[in-house]
């Protein structure tokens, strides 16, 4: 495929790249038949089945019933959780239809945004350093450095409002995007509904998603929609040309916009301010008691000359999953002898709040700003900031921000807190996609003495594992590498 006129290979979920969209109404129970795709970025109430990544890869030729209930509502997406995979065009979006805080119009549905690189994910992951993308893609396209491939375009009506979600899918840049001329008046983070507010441009972080509302209240012509790596957040040979085309109807349908982007100040940090509108306060009695550390450190190890591994580490241990003993089949087998490497922590008691504080150490070779997903859940941002952790008074317990994605700023914390009311193995993890390939996750196991009596277990699941080790065993041309996440 050639999605910015340079050709290179892509592997196309149903040949289409991005994938096709799955969507759905709240409350639905999702049925959808996948090959390879080892996640869905949902809470997944109920259906560990979905999250492959603590249940074992797909083998090739293989298939796998993804179910899941549809218990939120928004945007999000599915993507490969096979190393870096997704990074090839393993991955599509997903909509969940439902109520939103500010009326529109018209849904023009999603805009992944993402870098693009002319070399497989695999070929950039065994380089050591991160790779500079040669493009970036607006919703699977853009013109490359020597003008070919095309701009996407968008055409909208004067006097119209329209909902767009977008969506970071990029493997390592951050972007903030803007609308030449046009206000986005934003209404969801991630799976979260919030209270809306206006911004001109507008930070998105590695695997979150805005949903925003553009009003067409402009001249009638054509107008630039722009995404901007910031600096520190990755690194793009076309930074400043990723775009998109917003055409107004009876505009000239020919003409490239000639419009120009208003100023904004370069930032790696979340966007501040996000008010959920269905109000959460998390208790804070309990915090210096339950308050626990994850502290995130970078290390190079030399083995011979021209072979350096690097790790990133979580308490000290990058994690490496095994794919044909994954973490599910532990508590189906009743085996509690865990091995440090799949850095597991366990959650046993039911419902309560658990509290995190994510550390950037000082000290490393690497400081870098990191997108923490964590799955299963919603988290409430307790706070954020530069340097180690100050303490609880600096806390905001009373409606904090919700979402699944957050920025551990560089050398800086992240604190964090959710409930134990989803019983599974739950990954948390960075989503800069080399990172978590060197090891920067952690598994929860949540009420693992509820997970066979709470989850939809299905005899598919023996299936899947018992095709995959049967693969691995006899004939596969690519073990597992670093991670396995």
């Amino acid at each position: 495929m050639a999605p910015d006129g340079f050709e290179r290979l892509v592997l196309a979920v149903n040949g289409q790249f991005p994938g096709p969209i799955i969507r759905a109404k709240q409350a639905y129970i999702g049925t959808e038949f996948g090959r390879s795709i080892q996640v869905i970025k949902m809470a997944q109430t109920g259906s560990q089945n979905a999250n492959s990544r603590c249940i074992g890869p797909i083998a090739p030729g293989a298939t796998k019933t993804y179910e899941f209930k549809c218990t939120q509502y928004g945007t999000s997406w599915y993507h490969s959780h096979h190393t870096v995979q997704y990074g090839d065009g393993v991955l599509g979006p997903i909509i969940i239809d439902g109520p939103a805080t500010a009326n529109y119009d018209i849904d023009l549905g999603t805009m992944p945004i993402q870098d693009w690189y002319y070399r497989t994910a695999w070929q950039n992951a065994l380089i050591g350093i991160p790779p500079i993308a040669e493009n970036g893609l607006l919703n699977g396209t853009m013109v490359n450095a020597k003008g070919g491939g095309s701009y996407h375009q968008n055409t909208i009506k004067k006097g119209k409002s329209y909902r767009l979600r977008l969506i970071n899918t990029s493997v390592d840049n951050y972007f903030k995007v803007h609308l030449d001329n046009h206000t986005f008046t934003v209404i969801s983070s991630d799976f979260v509904p919030i209270v809306p507010y206006q911004a001109d441009w507008l930070f998105i972080g590695i695997g979150q998603r805005y949903d925003v509302i553009i009003h067409a209240d402009q001249d009638i012509g054509n107008y630039w929609f722009r995404a901007e790596v910031q600096q520190g957040c990755g690194l793009n040979a076309m930074n400043g040309r990723i775009r998109s085309i917003f055409r107004y109807e009876g505009a000239d349908e020919k003409a490239l916009p000639t419009s120009i982007a208003s100023n904004y100040t370069q930032s790696c940090t979340d966007e501040q301010g996000l008010v959920p509108f269905v109000p959460i306060n998390v208790p804070s009695a309990h915090f210096i008691q339950h308050v626990k550390d994850l502290n995130v450190t970078f290390e190079s190890e030399y083995s011979s000359p021209g072979n350096n591994f690097v790790h990133w580490r979580i308490n000290g241990i990058p994690i490496e999953t095994d794919w044909e003993y994954p973490t599910l089949q532990y508590v189906l087998d009743g085996n509690t002898s865990y091995p440090r490497k799949l850095n597991l922590i366990e959650l046993p008691e039911h419902n309560v709040w658990t509290y995190w504080i994510i550390q950037a150490a000082f000290g490393s070779i690497v400081n870098v700003p990191h997108p923490i997903h964590l799955h299963g859940h919603d988290f409430s941002i307790l706070g954020t900031g530069v340097g180690d952790f100050p303490g609880p008074n600096v806390l905001n317990f009373t409606n904090p921000p919700r979402r699944d994605v957050a920025m551990l700023p560089d050398l800086g914390w992240l604190a964090i807190a959710f409930p134990t009311d989803n019983p599974g193995a739950w990954l948390a993890h960075c989503h800069i996609a080399w990172h978590a390939h060197e090891g920067l996750a952690v598994q929860f196991l949540e009420r693992g003495s509820n997970i066979l009596s709470a989850l939809n277990i299905r005899p598919e699941w023996e299936t899947t594992c018992r095709q995959w080790r049967d693969y691995i065993s006899s004939r596969a041309l690519f073990q597992q590498d670093r991670s396995g996440v």
